[in-house]
């Protein structure tokens, strides 16, 4: 049971009718889009593209010696076996991705890789706090050029002080990422290897919802 719930909970990239990423949506969202013929499974296959209604990726599904299963997340009901689809094509939509990042603090933690900006070690995320380079104390404001991942340790350390001030020096300068860095953990992943035909890392940024 606990298997088929995080089978559910699985990442889904989405594409407009352009064939645009816009969003991420869990495996339960895209099912339900598939179920109500609002959508079409994308299958990446060697650098070529096929589109599947459900009855038909239903129907694919049954026959696993056409998957690399363990590529594959599954979900079993009473009557199928379904592979889990990585891309989603929307059917009616076609506008345009939104190109803002939000400013959140998971978003900040994925663009700084879970580490902290002063001492370069990785931490757990309960580990690590936000870090103002510029204190508010000192004017600094909350945009993601002021904004880095800091462990407790080095935060104490820097108090309510410049790097400068404080002498300490950043692993790198904190920018604006150009998409959700959330996706960019995800595409140094074999398993979502088929979401980079459709990510221009130039111009498109997808929303996690």
């Amino acid at each position: 049971m606990e298997a088929a719930v995080s089978s559910l909970n699985a990442q889904v990239l989405v594409l407009n009718k352009m064939w645009m990423a816009i969003r991420v949506v869990d495996a339960r969202r895209a099912f339900s889009l598939l179920l109500r013929d609002m959508a079409e499974v994308i299958r990446v296959d060697d650098g070529s593209f096929t589109g599947y209604d459900f009855s038909s990726w239903a129907d694919l599904s049954a026959a696993k010696d056409e998957f690399h299963a363990a590529q594959y997340e599954w979900v079993r009901t009473v009557r199928l076996h379904l592979a889990v689809p990585k891309i989603i094509r929307l059917l009616g939509y076609d506008r345009l991705p939104r190109q803002e990042v939000k400013l959140n603090r998971r978003n900040i933690f994925a663009r700084d890789g879970n580490t902290c900006q002063y001492c370069g070690k990785h931490f757990a995320t309960s580990e690590l706090s936000l870090d103002h380079v510029t204190p508010r104390s000192q004017g600094g404001a909350s945009v993601w050029d002021n904004l880095v991942c800091c462990c407790v340790t080095c935060n104490a350390r820097k108090g309510g002080r410049t790097p400068l001030q404080a002498r300490m020096h950043l692993v790198r300068k904190p920018v604006r990422p150009k998409r959700n860095p959330v996706i960019n953990l995800r595409l140094g992943s074999d398993k979502y290897a088929s979401w980079r035909s459709f990510m221009d890392n130039a111009y498109w940024s997808v929303e996690l919802k």
